[in-house]
């Protein structure tokens, strides 16, 4: 009886050793182990394709994936990495990439990241952060310059070209405004972003390639003076100015006969305002060239992380060329980051495109812009500098300040931020 019990547990020890490498070779596979993607939800279009490349992913790996879609993603964020306890996957946008990977809770992404080399490389750049490149484009906007049609017409205009320089930019704005109507030549919302263009146009910058402060500049000036005068000359303003609320509402309802907004412009127009004519080139040339803003969002990994190799693998997966082409197909607004997939995403839009009137071959404007794009970025605790440079922007719109003062007030943020 004492040999039989004996055997008895020698069999439940073996099989129960046998058992545990059975789960311990599940687990290197992929298999039993889950993994969440944090992000915010897109339009449904957006959301079907994620979810569809979600569960592909999850048939061919054997890895699960909970996607928690956020409703405010930057708070909600901030709060699991103060408790420690966050996604192993998650959104970032460019403009916080510094201040998470500087608290770091992003894991590196260097070598990590497959076939970097089918990236636009300027989207790279953006998600490089003090020489290390810590994760991959997930998919991307830029500026562009969209246009009234029946306005230019009216006034006996050619269409803007890529060709054009802020002087053509001006004269055109100049010649479509029309008090009487209530229309202006050109929405400038008096913000950072939407500055930022000609910023570098003028061949400024906020910070040089060293990271010293350059931002009080001739070149600040003549991109200042530039950008205040549509409003002082009453032929360009805020959104506010013709009763909108952001440039796209402007633009829409024929208030404002140009606007600079990004490809999420495009689906808003042909649903709120389907009986616009309109259509979609490049930003103006400035004195030192090309510039637009891109802006973008990636698939970053978590540094705490238990299972790095699953999350990189879902993360691959997503921004490869297969994911790539998903995002072209679905997608209304943002572009995907892969240059093989810039062909798919326009001749998806000219689909969709062929009973609005709008050009497919417009929308190409946006996909040119990323070979040339600047990111919307600043580094960790430079709010203040932004919420000073938008207030003093606006003070000088109306009148109440001049360049100088705005370089003034924004130099007194930026030199307490740097002496600390």
């Amino acid at each position: 009886m004492k040999f039989t019990r004996f055997l008895s547990l020698l069999l439940v020890v073996v099989l129960a050793f046998t058992s545990l490498g059975l789960v311990i070779a599940q687990d290197d596979e992929g298999e039993g182990v889950t993994i969440t993607l944090a992000g915010w939800s897109s339009s449904p279009a957006e959301d079907e394709a994620l979810q569809a490349a979600i569960d592909d992913f999850m048939a061919e790996t054997g890895i699960n994936v909970e996607w928690q879609i956020n409703t405010d993603h930057n708070v909600q964020m901030q709060t699991a990495f103060a408790s420690g306890d966050y996604p192993e996957v998650f959104y970032i946008d460019s403009s916080k990439l510094p201040e998470w990977a500087t608290a770091g809770v992003v894991a590196v992404g260097e070598d990590n990241i497959e076939d970097q080399e089918g990236f636009f490389p300027a989207l790279l750049d953006i998600f490089t952060f003090e020489g290390t490149l810590y994760c991959p484009p997930k998919d991307f906007s830029t500026m562009a310059l969209q246009y009234n049609k029946d306005l230019f017409d009216a006034a006996g205009l050619d269409y803007p070209t890529p060709d054009w320089t802020w002087d053509d930019l001006r004269a055109a704005a100049e010649a479509l405004t029309d008090e009487e109507a209530g229309v202006i030549g050109l929405v400038t919302p008096p913000e950072l972003p939407r500055f930022l263009p000609f910023l570098y146009q003028a061949g400024g910058a906020i910070f040089d390639d060293e990271g010293n402060y350059v931002f009080d500049s001739d070149e600040t000036r003549q991109a200042l003076e530039y950008y205040a005068s549509f409003a002082l000359d009453g032929i360009g303003g805020a959104p506010s100015a013709v009763d909108a609320g952001w440039g796209g509402e402007a633009f829409g309802t024929g208030r404002a006969a140009m606007a600079m907004e990004g490809n999420w412009v495009i689906k808003y127009l042909l649903d709120n305002f389907p009986d616009l004519n309109w259509g979609v080139t490049e930003l103006p040339q400035g004195p030192a060239g090309r510039a637009t803003m891109a802006f973008t969002v990636c698939y970053g990994v978590a540094a705490d992380n238990e299972h790095p190799e699953e999350s990189w693998a879902l993360v691959n997966y997503l921004t490869g060329e297969e994911g790539a082409r998903r995002v072209a197909e679905a997608s209304f607004g943002p572009m995907p980051a892969r240059i093989a997939a810039a062909d798919v995403y326009l001749e998806s839009w000219a689909e969709r495109a062929a009973d609005t009137g709008l050009d497919p071959a417009d929308l190409e404007a946006f996909v040119t812009g990323a070979d040339y794009g600047k990111p919307w970025v600043l580094p960790p605790g430079w709010s203040a500098w932004a919420d000073a440079f938008n207030a003093t922007l606006q003070r000088a719109f109306a009148g109440d300040a001049t360049v100088d003062d705005i370089i003034f007030e924004t130099s007194l943020v930026a030199e307490e931020l740097l002496s600390e």
